[in-house]
Parts: C-alpha cells; structure tokens; sequence
C-alpha cells in the first residue's frame, strides 16, 4: 500500500477566515511558510513556498481551490524520492457558524521504504502546520518563528 495520511484540527475562526489564512501569501508567510510564500492559491496557479528549515522555493500547483470548501495541490516528492509529486487536499467544514473543521490529507509516494519515511516527515510537518495556522488565527501566534533558525 503507497503511504498516505490524513490529519487534522478544529479551529475556533469562521471558514471564510481559515481558507483566507491558508490561501493569501502574506498570512501563509506569517505562520508557516517561514522563509516566504509567494501567490494565491488559484486554481491553475504555481505559487511558490520557501522554507528556513528546507532553503530554496518551492513551486506549488494548484489543482483546485473552491473558497470555504476545498483546496487541491501537487508538489515535488522530497530530495532524494525521485521524480514524482504528492497531491495535498484542504478540506474546510464549518461548525457552529464560528468554527472551521480543516481536514489535511496527502498521498502520492511510491510504496518503498524510503517515500514511507518522507511520509512521516510530511505528516509531521502538516501537523506542525494546523497547530501554528490555529495559533495564528486564535491568538495572533507566530509558533514557528525561531524554530529553525
């Protein structure tokens, strides 16, 4: 079986407010992509995400983006995977009115040790990224900032 994962949160911010933060460049900038996000996440676009703990851009294809419903992205594996890309779903559900359930789920590696440990790495960072994209919009919390640097 090709690894795939799914995590996700429940964030106490409207979905109109939680697709915006994941979507908009300034605020993906903001709280995790630490060394810059460059374009919205339009369907057909490639925007590019940099990382301090990963340096160098990198290009982002974005399949589908529905506002407060869903955003699909392909990107390439990690280093040392070969050629191929992941595909990345954003799943927004609202609650209450108030509230955003974002579910986050990734597949696409080729069924070998080594894409099985690139999942982990993957999983571990999306993590990372629902628990900073929930600090940021709840208390204005960069989580992130100095992690890697």
């Amino acid at each position: 079986m090709n690894p795939r994962f799914t995590v996700d949160a429940y964030i106490n911010t409207p979905v109109p407010v939680v697709y915006e933060a994941v979507a908009d460049p300034a605020q993906l900038s903001q709280y995790f992509a630490t060394g810059g996000a460059k374009g919205h996440l339009e369907r057909g676009a490639t925007v590019y995400w940099d990382f301090l703990d990963a340096p160098g851009e990198f290009p982002v294809n974005i399949i589908e983006a529905i506002p407060g419903k869903t955003i699909v992205l392909r990107w390439g594996f990690a280093p040392g995977l070969g050629e191929g890309q992941t595909t990345v779903t954003f799943t927004f559900k609202e609650l209450e009115g108030t509230r955003t359930h974002l579910r986050i789920h990734e597949e696409g590696w080729p069924n070998t040790e080594v894409a099985l440990q690139a999942s982990y790495k993957q999983c571990e960072g999306w993590t990372q990224f629902l628990c900073a994209l929930k600090a940021y919009l709840e208390h204005g919390i960069n989580l992130r900032e100095g992690m890697y640097r």
